[in-house]
């Protein structure tokens, strides 16, 4: 099967690229990031997914399959230009996607789709709907690109989309939301709170993806490998302090004192968890972990320089 991935450089990109080339089918990417001596059997054009490049990179390759993991995750700031590529970008690829006859698309999303609140449901299920973006708004371009990739479900019924809200990843790349978060070695927490984190290895998300393509699923699906952890567990399994701040002072003391940069709608984060009920997605695709939580930590150790 000839697949088309927008954000093929990325540290999941890569993974899922190898694994599909593995497996035998034609892979194209396509990023403005690069990608150093590409393996062989990858074609990666270093074009941006909205401009008129990559519209003739679809026009050549003719995808059968496009998995879409061009979107940006990290949460530092507000920015126009990521709205533009998170919205704007997946507009592009469904367009395309319709344009040249893409029989099968897989959108890759967070499951921060659902927000982090103290009356929020433990496990979240596929049907609930976005939880306090207002007041987080560096999800909302992420909530926007997951809302209209969904919506090809109805308005372009020819195409099989899924869309897959996956929990955080974590491995020896150090890239990614929580990588980011524990990239130093004294990590924030808020005094008094201890959420469940929901997260998976970097192979395990990559598997996942790969699994989707191949089953050729259809729908909206919460991916997730191993039970949530505590994230109070999660910093001394990855060998880093952790350094609670009463909530007061929280916002003030983040970029100071050596401590990571976060915005102000990731407070709630810290405090309350966002976990999701993946159940319909392992019987979808029939896809079981491989490393659980010490192994993905391991990993994720393994990667400090």
């Amino acid at each position: 099967m000839r697949v088309l991935i927008p954000g093929i450089a990325g540290a999941l990109g890569q993974r899922v690229a190898l694994r599909l080339r593995d497996a035998g089918h034609a892979v194209v990417g396509i990023d403005v990031r690069p990608w150093p001596s590409a393996p062989q059997g990858l074609e990666v054009h270093a074009v941006d997914i909205r401009k008129r490049a990559a519209e003739d990179v679809f026009r050549r390759f003719r995808p059968e399959c496009v998995v879409h993991l061009a979107t940006v995750t990290h949460l530092r700031s507000v920015s126009d230009e990521q709205l533009r590529v998170n919205l704007g970008g997946t507009r592009a690829v469904f367009d395309h996607a319709v344009t040249y006859g893409v029989k099968q698309v897989v959108f890759v999303g967070r499951h921060t789709f659902y927000g982090a609140a103290a009356d929020s449901p433990l496990y979240h299920t596929e049907e609930e709907p976005p939880l306090e973006v207002a007041r987080f708004p560096e999800l909302a371009d992420l909530v926007a690109a997951d809302l209209f990739a969904g919506s090809t479900l109805w308005r372009h019924p020819e195409i099989d989309t899924a869309v897959l809200r996956l929990v955080y990843t974590l491995g020896p790349s150090h890239h990614g939301t929580l990588g980011g978060y524990l990239s130093r070695p004294r990590v924030p927490t808020v005094l008094g709170f201890d959420p469940l984190f929901h997260f998976m290895s970097e192979d395990d998300a990559a598997r996942a993806i790969v699994a989707s393509v191949e089953r050729r699923i259809r729908g909206v699906f919460n991916v997730a490998g191993p039970p949530p952890a505590t994230l109070s567990g999660i910093i001394r399994s990855a060998g880093r302090r952790e350094v609670p701040i009463p909530e007061p002072l929280f916002r003030w003391v983040l970029g100071r004192f050596g401590l990571v940069r976060l915005p102000n709608g990731a407070v709630d984060h810290l405090k309350f968890p966002v976990v999701v009920d993946a159940r319909a997605f392992q019987k979808a695709t029939g896809f079981a972990f491989e490393h659980d939580v010490d192994e993905a930590i391991r990993l994720f150790r393994a990667g400090d320089v």
